[in-house]
């Protein structure tokens, strides 16, 4: 299975911006969806962005006009650059790796990274 390892969190600023790494141990756009959750204290953890293999793209209400979602095949990385940051952005964002139907049926699993802090705040 894929190996998925984040980078890019840390403490910002409201208004500020980051943008998320997520670097995969192998091909990933063929076989997976891929996206970014977040799980701020004391809440569940939610979907924010997910990108499939053609590029479409989905957001949650939340973070749309804010957050993009964007793929490098070459390197097999998927990044979250996150504009406009508000103080309730602030969470844990994990990278996560969803296989589609085919390649469910053929055994692969879902896969997490580790996650990356993002903290927003003055």
């Amino acid at each position: 299975q894929v190996q998925l390892v984040e980078s890019g969190g840390g403490l910002v600023q409201p208004g500020g911006s980051l943008r998320l790494a997520c670097a995969a141990s192998g091909s990933i756009f063929s076989i997976y969806v891929m996206g970014w959750y977040r799980q701020a204290p004391g809440k569940q953890r939610e979907l924010v962005a997910a990108i499939t293999s053609v590029g479409r793209t989905n957001y949650a209400d939340s973070v749309k006009g804010r957050f993009t979602i964007s793929g490098d095949n070459a390197k097999n990385t998927v990044y979250l650059q996150m504009n406009s940051l508000k103080p309730e952005d602030t969470a844990v964002y994990y990278c996560n790796a969803d296989p589609t139907y085919a390649f469910r049926n053929r055994g692969y699993l879902e896969v997490w990274g580790q996650g990356t802090l993002v903290t927003v705040s003055s």
